[in-house]
């Protein structure tokens, strides 16, 4: 930020911390970096990783409430957690967390974070075929990333495969669907039963693939 900026700043690292983005000692080699006290290799050493990423979003759920009401909603929620937290669990998760109606997760291997989002496909549709008429099921939509990250903020995956695998799952995919970056393809290129068709989007401004898997 140039010197002669006329406005309050914060360089506190104690006091950025209270917005719970990153912690103290997150925001503390930031500015390190910011002020030239620490290089950018030094940071990534510290901080950067390679993760296969998940972002999972759901569907309907404006229309659920708008029809149905906000309890309705979270219900729908609820009953996509009780589901998919046994997938996660199954498929050995590095971490998932959830937010709002989207889940997010990490794994340390692409292929099992491919397998992974086949089965909660599965799963959920499993669960919504046993649900009465008006039962008020939901799908999910899964974008897929992979490469190196920052293991920082509260998804410790922070980067351009998170941008990518978000913008595919939450905005781009459809319920049902499981998008995939091209580092993401790339890395189980090999995986057999799988295959990949290019797709493209208007809001997506990098190659992106649905997968498929063989059943």
């Amino acid at each position: 930020m140039a010197k002669d900026f006329p406005f309050p700043v914060v360089n506190d690292p104690n006091d950025l911390g209270t917005l719970q983005m990153w912690d103290r000692d997150v925001y503390a080699d930031l500015l390190a970096c910011r002020e030239g006290r620490m290089s950018g290799a030094a940071f990534d050493a510290k901080y950067r990783y390679t993760a296969a990423i998940m972002a999972l979003d759901m569907t309907g759920f404006t229309r659920s409430s708008m029809r149905q009401g906000d309890l309705a909603s979270l219900l729908r929620i609820v009953d996509v957690h009780r589901v998919c937290l046994p997938v996660f669990r199954e498929f050995r998760t590095a971490q998932v967390r959830a937010f709002a109606d989207d889940l997010s997760a990490t794994f340390d291997d692409p292929g099992r974070a491919l397998a992974c989002a086949f089965e909660l496909h599965r799963r959920v549709g499993a669960y919504n075929a046993l649900l009465p008429p008006g039962g008020n099921p939901a799908q999910v939509c899964i974008g897929l990333g992979y490469g190196g990250v920052y293991r920082l903020g509260p998804d410790r995956a922070m980067g351009k495969e998170m941008n990518q695998a978000s913008k595919l799952g939450e905005d781009i995919a459809q319920g049902g669907e499981t998008l995939v970056t091209e580092g993401f393809r790339a890395a189980v290129a090999t995986v057999p039963g799988c295959r990949f068709t290019p797709r493209t989007h208007e809001e997506a401004k990098f190659p992106y693939f649905q997968a498929f898997c063989d059943e």
